[in-house]
């Protein structure tokens, strides 16, 4: 029997069935992304280069770059994202520190209101701040009670420096989260040997905290500045007077002055923009991690 059962010939022996191919899987994602994404962003393309004259030129880039208001909003669009993105990390880091090493009544609760902040749609912020500190809100309001003024100081909400304001209130959570989770993997011990050899607060923080917390920083610091660049919400409701950044003169033009190919010309260059920055940070970031 087991002489038999050895001769048995390898090429009966039962094959392997092969299974479906591994890019078969794949096809329902992309033609779903294709229909839902890439499809009107081609279109969005596709009207930059037609003109309302008729054919195929690329017209509209060059009226639209030509145009001061064009310069002056990607100008604006620029130092209020790279503004944010400063005051977001630098308060963002100061908030997280607190949180996470200073133990306080409600340190859990804070941590996990965080998460629930991230949710809230971004005029909803401006408006809280509107309520306190619009030309007749609660800080000007108790103002003129008290002083009997006409009206209050506060009236920066409508300018430049209001948006910015609104911008770091409301992005500031999505640098904490990754830097809470980042200050969760630091191993107690190392910061109690650094205290017990004479380290103070300032140090610890400089040479064992804060390296281990750059990756986040990183991460959080390009999630804000994408997301700046692309603002819409903060901008409209706060109604500042002379902030129009990329987004505003995209629905400007195509709502207002009903210029179609200059608001795709617009939309593409702010597009154009934000995966440049992606671009860089995940090149960054794969040079830092090697």
């Amino acid at each position: 029997m087991a002489s038999a059962t050895l001769s048995t010939p390898v090429s009966k022996a039962t094959k392997p069935r092969r299974g479906t191919p591994k890019w078969v899987w794949a096809l329902p994602p992309v033609a779903v992304l294709a229909l839902v994404f890439l499809y009107p962003l081609a279109l969005v393309v596709q009207q930059s280069v037609q003109p309302d004259t008729g054919g195929t030129s690329l017209k509209p880039y060059a009226d639209v770059f030509a145009s001061s208001a064009f310069r002056e909003a990607l100008g604006t669009t620029v130092w209020l994202a790279v503004g944010a993105t400063v005051g977001c990390l630098v308060l963002g880091f100061a908030l997280a520190l607190v949180i996470a090493f200073v133990p306080f009544p409600g340190g859990k609760a804070v941590a996990k209101f965080i998460d629930v902040f991230l949710s809230f749609p971004s005029f909803l912020i401006t408006l809280a701040l509107l309520f306190v500190y619009g030309s007749v809100g609660m800080a000007n309001g108790l103002w003129t009670d008290v002083t009997g003024a006409a009206s209050g100081p506060f009236q920066f909400l409508t300018t430049p420096w209001g948006v910015l304001l609104a911008e770091i209130t409301y992005f500031t959570p999505f640098v904490m989260r990754p830097l809470l989770a980042a200050f969760s993997q630091i191993e107690t011990a190392q910061l109690e040997v650094a205290s017990s050899l004479g380290a103070k607060p300032a140090r610890i923080v400089r040479q064992v905290i804060l390296p281990e917390a750059l990756p986040a920083l990183a991460a959080g610091g390009s999630l804000v500045l994408v997301m700046c660049l692309n603002e819409f919400g903060i901008v409209l409701f706060t109604g500042a007077k002379g902030v129009t950044t990329l987004p505003m003169l995209v629905y400007s033009k195509a709502i207002l002055e009903s210029d179609y190919p200059g608001a795709c010309v617009v939309a593409v260059v702010n597009v154009l923009i934000s995966v440049g920055l992606y671009g860089l940070y995940r090149v960054v970031s794969r040079r830092a991690g090697a």
